[in-house]
Order: C-alpha cells, then sequence, then structure tokens
C-alpha cells in the first residue's frame, strides 16, 4: 500500500471510490434512491476543483496495482472560524480495503500535516449513525456536539469531533 498526495489527474479514480464508499458505508443511513443516483461522471468535476483547490490537501491511498483505493482530503471549512485550525473532511475507503490500516495510514499522513503546518485543532464531521465515529474516537478525537442535516429529504443527526492537538495526541 502507499499513501501519496493526490494529483489532478487523480480525480477519476477518487470520484470512483468517493461514490462506491458512499454506497456501502451509507447504505440503510441515506436512502437508498439518493446513493443510487450518485454518479462518478458528477464527481469528477468536484474532484478536479478540490484538486485544483491550493488550500486542499488530498492524500490517496493505492493498491500495489497503482489503484486508488482510499484517500483523505482535509481543507478548511466557511464555517470554521477558529484560528489555526483545519477540517478533515472526508476519509473514505473501498468496502474491500477497510479494517486493514489504511484508514489508520491516511490519518497518520493528516496528522503529520497538521503538525508541520502548526495547526492546532482539526474538527471532523460524521453521521451518527456511522460506525466510522470510532475510529475517530479510537484516535482520540472528542466528541463536541451534534447537529441536524438533512439530506435526500431525511433529517439525520451529525456528530462534530475535534482533535486539540497541543493537548492531545493521536494514538
Amino acid at each position: 500500500m502507499r499513501i501519496r498526495r493526490a494529483i489532478l489527474e487523480d480525480a477519476e479514480q477518487i470520484a470512483k471510490v468517493h461514490v462506491d464508499s458512499w454506497r456501502t458505508t451509507y447504505k440503510n443511513i441515506i436512502p437508498q434512491a439518493f446513493l443510487d443516483g450518485l454518479s462518478y461522471s458528477k464527481r469528477i468535476p468536484l474532484w478536479e476543483m478540490n484538486l485544483s483547490r491550493p488550500e486542499n490537501y488530498v492524500l490517496v491511498a493505492e493498491n500495489e496495482h497503482s489503484q486508488i483505493v482510499g484517500f483523505a482530503d482535509t481543507s478548511k471549512r466557511a464555517e470554521n472560524v477558529h484560528p489555526n485550525s483545519l477540517d478533515l473532511t472526508s476519509i473514505y475507503l473501498l468496502e474491500e480495503y477497510q479494517g486493514q490500516g489504511i484508514g489508520r495510514a491516511l490519518l497518520q499522513e493528516l496528522f503529520a500535516y497538521y503538525k508541520s503546518q502548526k495547526v492546532e485543532k482539526v474538527f471532523v464531521e460524521v453521521l451518527a449513525d456511522n460506525k466510522t465515529k470510532y475510529f475517530y474516537e479510537a484516535f482520540g478525537a472528542k466528541h463536541l456536539r451534534d447537529i441536524e442535516i438533512k439530506i435526500a429529504g431525511k433529517l439525520l443527526k451529525e456528530s462534530i469531533y475535534v482533535w486539540n492537538l497541543r493537548e492531545d495526541r493521536m494514538t
């Protein structure tokens, strides 16, 4: 497994991982019609834009065949008003690659980046019904609060977690 910084040419493979992982991760959480409506072709321009923004830091995980099987993205959300902070905006792996330490490797690379940038706080938002919240908790993220969001007409609870990097250490 290889972790590296994403480049613009990775947009198509990242889009595929994004769509495929949403369909498995959010099955029975987000309405199925919404998940069925996701498309690679609509996600490619989104990832081309994300990869073109200098303030975004995107990592990919490649398998032994140089195929992207996971990615992580960090930037600062518009609503984040905290100085010296960033948001872990996404981390996704294809289902068949989960549980192999790839998510941990991506997260460790992100934390090395945060350290190099002197980031003091990192926020991550995760649907409360998504088991990934336990992954973040295992790495020291502290539950901050819950909010309600709507996806495809369904009201969902989203949990916001934070790492205080001046105080916490990632496990």
